[in-house]
């Protein structure tokens, strides 16, 4: 590898990690948000996306600069392509840990209600499937890479299982519609980081591996 495109690459790690370790922390805060009734720390999670989003643009210029002085191949031109396309993933998981702390904050304004679902549970799978993906993706790990992929069925069976709980709790209290519905916007939102971590890992499969497994059926 020339020793620029090496410089290059390394920059590259170095600004995809930096990212990861702000989004994965986001997430961490807006679901804590939620869950204690925080207000402030959603706030924080709100101000801090436009942080999130010039570091996904300074990374994006960062990848088409490597691409257009150095044309890279083979496992390089991938690792590049991978970032791209994982800086995108990392970027919208970041506006989607901004949504949950908005729902965070309506919740902590009004009134405490019972969660009617294993909020708990899901956010603590979505979040592994994340850190599990980012893992994968710093060790180029095709293994980690795929049980992210197996994971993401539970966290669809978790969604799934939840829309006839909150009808029902609707249904029994019907004056905590709004903030039950709320709570089902986060829920769909900690569904989305969770395919966005499935995302993240089989981009590292491809970058493993060459194999494009994204609309395949998954692993057997």
């Amino acid at each position: 590898m020339p020793i620029h495109l090496e410089r290059e690459i390394d920059q590259l790690k170095r600004e995809v990690s930096s990212l990861s370790a702000h989004v994965e922390e986001t997430v961490g805060k807006a679901v804590r948000a939620v869950t204690e009734r925080d207000s402030g720390l959603a706030r924080n999670v709100i101000e801090f996306d436009p942080k999130i989003d010039l570091m996904e643009v300074e990374l994006e210029e960062e990848c088409l600069k490597a691409l257009a002085l150095h044309q890279p191949v083979a496992h390089d031109l991938r690792f590049i392509i991978t970032v791209l396309k994982v800086n995108n993933d990392l970027e919208r998981i970041g506006d989607l840990a901004a949504n949950i702390a908005e729902q965070a904050a309506f919740l902590a304004a009004s009134r405490p209600i019972e969660i009617p679902y294993d909020l708990a549970g899901m956010a603590t799978k979505v979040r592994e499937m994340l850190r599990r993906s980012l893992d994968a993706l710093m060790a180029t790990d095709a293994a980690i890479a795929r049980s992210v992929c197996q994971a993401d069925d539970e966290v669809d069976a978790i969604d799934r299982e939840m829309y006839p709980e909150v009808r029902a709790a609707i249904r029994e209290h019907p004056d905590d519609m709004e903030a039950l519905i709320r709570l089902l916007r986060v829920s769909q939102n900690l569904e989305r980081i969770a395919d966005h971590a499935t995302n993240i890992a089989e981009d590292v499969i491809y970058l493993a591996e060459g194999e494009i497994i994204r609309h395949s059926g998954g692993e057997e």
